[in-house]
């Protein structure tokens, strides 16, 4: 039997323990990489081609939303199956953007994990009930209304959500620099663009948008 391989994307240690020892209880499955953030998760899906990335929205360094974003974007054949605590339309509507084949909130029944898993690798979308409705309510409604879809940060590149979300995290021009292997007069150029989109000029502005839009799950931690 060819197993289902997946690759868990989650920044705290316990979940993906708790994860790799639910998954590795099936036949039919196995976990072949785990990443802690989502710059890693891209660079796996992209090195060891899983069939389906389990991958959480609050991430260090690299977000999930904007990981699925780079999954899709670089042709990454692996299905993303969100896992997370969040279930505000918002974020379902811009995962779903983004590509991501299923959502889950994390208080689901591990029957419902194992059943999305095997749905999304057929190429099914597979999502939390309660979300199901939402969004079918959502396009629904908005189709009947003749109003076209609404997308999100549809005026930031990949590269400027990058530099947003490490500014966000409290982290200098020096450092963004090193973690994107670009030069800090790039990341100046980025960070300049972005504070020009939104109108705002300070570094607390870009953190409050970036909390407010779920790009960082909550304010940075203050160095000693």
């Amino acid at each position: 039997m060819k197993k289902i391989r997946v690759l868990l994307a989650d920044d705290h240690t316990i979940v993906r323990q708790g994860l790799r020892s639910l998954l590795s209880a099936e036949l039919d499955m196995e976990v072949v990489a785990e990443a802690e953030d989502g710059r890693q998760a891209v660079r796996l899906a992209n090195e060891i081609k899983p069939d389906v990335v389990v991958m959480d929205i609050a991430m260090p360094q690299l977000n999930g939303l904007e990981a699925t974003r780079q999954i899709t974007k670089e042709k990454i054949p692996a299905k993303v199956l969100i896992l997370s605590s969040y279930s505000d339309d918002e974020y379902i509507q811009q995962l779903t953007e983004a590509g991501a084949t299923g959502y889950l909130i994390k208080k689901t029944a591990a029957n419902d994990l194992i059943n999305a898993i095997r749905e999304v690798h057929k190429g099914n979308a597979f999502y939390s009930p309660s979300i199901s409705k939402r969004l079918f309510d959502y396009y629904r409604q908005s189709t009947l209304e003749g109003k076209p879809v609404k997308r999100h940060n549809e005026q930031f590149t990949s590269r400027e959500l990058e530099v947003l979300q490490l500014v966000a995290e409290g982290k200098v021009n020096k450092q963004i620099a090193a973690d994107l292997c670009i030069s800090p007069k790039t990341v100046e150029k980025h960070r300049q663009q972005v504070m020009n989109k939104l109108d705002i000029h300070e570094v607390a502005g870009l953190t409050r948008y970036a909390i407010a839009h779920g790009i960082i799950e909550s304010l940075p931690k203050l160095s000693p």
